[in-house]
């Protein structure tokens, strides 16, 4: 039986889109899940970050690494390859029996991530031709934005569920229906087509200095509270900066001796773009530590049950989707002022979270949190659709495929940060004050408000030094086809950047 070449373009867009549904539900879900889990597995409370940071550590680490690979091995054998190795880790992490044992896997799976992601913009851009491309990101740009925010509601959904008495295995579990769509499906109409750096060497070294760096700065930042603080923690951070420095030393011996670096060090000489991954750094540690923060807030502080906490996100979910959607049609226009707006409205729901917390106090309910959440949403979803535009707007098109992926491991070492910092934080206030169950917890989320509201401010202030429009606001359609072209001849990982 054979397949209309048309259907087939849809087929593969369905494959790729259930290869990153994996990687963003896998994200996020484990906001909601997290203190279930670790109340059926145990551990000390730095556990509940490491669920969440293990899997965006190892895929920030890995990210470069793996777009590299697509270019030398195939990306249609990556892509593959990859979210059969995603799936089996997936099923290993249901089956998890210790903290460490999850932690472990959820490290592998990122990094099984970092593979399969940076695949897919070349796939699409293969699938979809031309202008084609641009209805295809019609569908798969607001169906990522969407899978995002509802990863917690799926948690809570599944959870509540306790299908065949599964518990929290099966908000793992159910990448066996997607892997195995992607695996079944993409080996039929995904192109195969040759790999455009066949037989070049990969820069492992790098890989590792990079991934180590981050490492020395993330662990001590978790795990050291749970310790005291002791000195290796502080060691560990310092230690960060020199290995950081010999990562860098590294690429740029590489590029002056011909080798292929991971990184173009010239696109930094760019000062918009390096203020974009500045802005790019604080906004997602605020987003991304604000939404883990919060999650621990309902159920260890407020005794929400996962069905109860997903619910009461559930309106920054609705309200990141409408901002999303606005965004899409007026951000363009708009350009830099869309981010101003954004942030905004984020600061404004911040306020209005604490004013509502300050009132209710302990007696604060999920129908009081209601309406600062849609606005914080609202804010949110309006900066995601240009974000990644306007930090490469000034960036040369013989430089955007390493903008790009320098961009994207900014992005998940950010959401990393945000968890370590902000979770941290979070039980540090947590236990240090004495009372009901519920006092602590609300005085802990003021706290968790209070640095949230100074990072978008800090936000706000660095979106200043961005450019007024990005590549296709300046230029137009043919622009952005321009830049879509050059991204996918040197790109490690080209996407809209989402959390």
């Amino acid at each position: 039986m054979t397949t209309n070449p048309t259907d087939r373009k849809w087929l593969g867009l369905s494959a790729i889109l259930a290869a990153t549904l994996m990687d963003l539900l896998d994200a996020t879900v484990l906001n909601i899940a997290g203190p279930e889990i670790h109340r059926s597995l145990g551990g000390g409370t730095a556990t509940l970050q490491w669920f969440t940071a293990a899997y965006t550590l190892a895929l920030a680490s890995g990210l470069l690494l793996g777009g590299r690979l697509g270019d030398v091995v195939g990306r249609r054998r990556m892509l593959l390859g990859s979210s059969v190795a995603f799936t089996a880790v997936s099923v290993a992490c249901a089956f998890a029996w210790s903290p460490a044992s999850l932690i472990g896997f959820r490290a592998v799976q990122g990094l099984a991530a970092a593979m399969m992601v940076p695949q897919t913009f070349g796939l699409l851009r293969e699938l979809f031709p031309g202008p084609e491309l641009t209805k295809a990101f019609g569908i798969f740009g607001p169906a990522i934005g969407l899978s995002t925010i509802l990863g917690p509601v799926l948690a809570g959904v599944l959870l509540d569920a306790n299908l065949l008495g599964t518990g929290w295995r099966a908000i793992f579990l159910i990448n066996l229906l997607l892997g195995g769509y992607t695996l079944l499906v993409g080996r039929r109409v995904l192109p195969d087509t040759a790999p455009s750096a066949r037989g070049s060497r990969l820069d492992l070294v790098g890989t590792v200095l990079g991934g180590g760096a981050m490492t020395l700065l993330i662990y001590p930042l978790i795990q050291g509270r749970e310790s005291g603080w002791p000195a290796w923690s502080f060691l560990m951070m310092g230690a960060s900066v020199p290995v950081f420095a010999c990562f860098v030393l590294r690429q740029r011996l590489l590029g002056k001796g011909g080798g292929t670096p991971l990184i173009d060090l010239g696109v930094f000489r760019n000062r918009s773009y390096t203020s974009g991954l500045a802005f790019i750094l604080a906004f997602f540690g605020v987003v991304v530590g604000f939404s883990l923060s919060f999650g621990l807030f309902l159920q260890l502080g407020l005794g929400y049950s996962p069905m109860h906490a997903s619910l009461t996100a559930l309106s920054m979910a609705c309200g990141a989707f409408v901002g999303s959607a606005l965004s899409s049609t007026i951000g363009l226009k708009l350009g830099r002022r869309i981010l101003h707006l954004g942030l905004g409205v984020m600061g404004v729901a911040t306020v209005g979270f604490l004013l509502v917390l300050g009132s209710a106090g302990a007696g604060v309910t999920g129908w009081d949190m209601t309406a600062p959440l849609a606005v914080y949403g609202l804010g949110m979803g309006a900066i995601f659709v240009p974000l990644f535009d306007l930090v490469v707007g000034e960036v040369r098109m013989d430089q955007l495929g390493s903008a790009s992926g320098v961009l994207e491991c900014v992005q998940q070492f950010g959401a990393a940060l945000g968890v370590a910092v902000l979770g941290t934080v979070f039980f540090n206030a947590f236990g240090a004050h004495a009372g009901s169950a519920a006092a602590p917890a609300v005085h802990a989320a003021k706290l968790i408000g209070e640095i949230s509201l100074g990072l978008t401010a800090l936000s706000f202030l660095l979106a200043f030094l961005l450019p007024r429009h990005g590549q296709q606001g300046d230029h137009g359609a043919e622009s952005g086809e321009a830049a879509l072209d050059a991204a996918h001849d040197d790109a490690p990982r080209q996407q809209p950047a989402l959390i």
